[in-house]
């Protein structure tokens, strides 16, 4: 049986990444081909603007997620904070994941509603990959600090 020996979670900001991208997208964990209609309609029913990150967001973002790591036992590996999406490696400590993920985007944003910014910044939900070894967990990191 494999273990978990950790994660590593990707979320976007609000609009960046919609339903239908030429890239593709995810829906239910599955990656699916682009469609320029869906993502039309999906731009449309957006509640508010598109949402990045400028440098000094993306610092505070930087510094607000290992923080709220820290106070709940959290050991995070490597973290990227990028104008449109966020990468974390976590080391797994038995906690679900969902509630991790939740308490590091909480984090993130209301240090960032500290700092002024008023809107909506994260989209619903994120991307999950499991490492099961020590040597995927480490591949994630390297990617993971590649994005600096």
């Amino acid at each position: 049986m494999l273990k978990t020996v950790g994660y590593m979670v990707t979320w976007t900001t609000y609009g960046t990444w919609l339903e239908g991208e030429k890239k593709g997208y995810v829906k239910k964990g599955q990656v699916r081909e682009g469609n320029e209609k869906l993502r039309e309609k999906s731009k449309r029913n957006q509640k508010q603007v598109t949402v990045r990150l400028a440098r000094r967001q993306r610092a505070v973002v930087s510094e607000a997620i290992p923080a709220g790591a820290a106070r709940t036992g959290e050991n995070i590996l490597a973290i990227a904070v990028l104008s449109n999406h966020v990468h974390v490696v976590v080391r797994y400590n038995g906690r679900p994941i969902g509630r991790t993920v939740s308490r590091l985007k909480n984090a993130a944003y209301f240090a960032l509603r500290k700092d002024g910014f008023a809107s909506r910044v994260w989209t619903r939900g994120y991307d999950k990959r499991y490492c099961f070894d020590e040597e995927s967990l480490r591949a994630r990191v390297d990617y993971v600090k590649g994005h600096k």
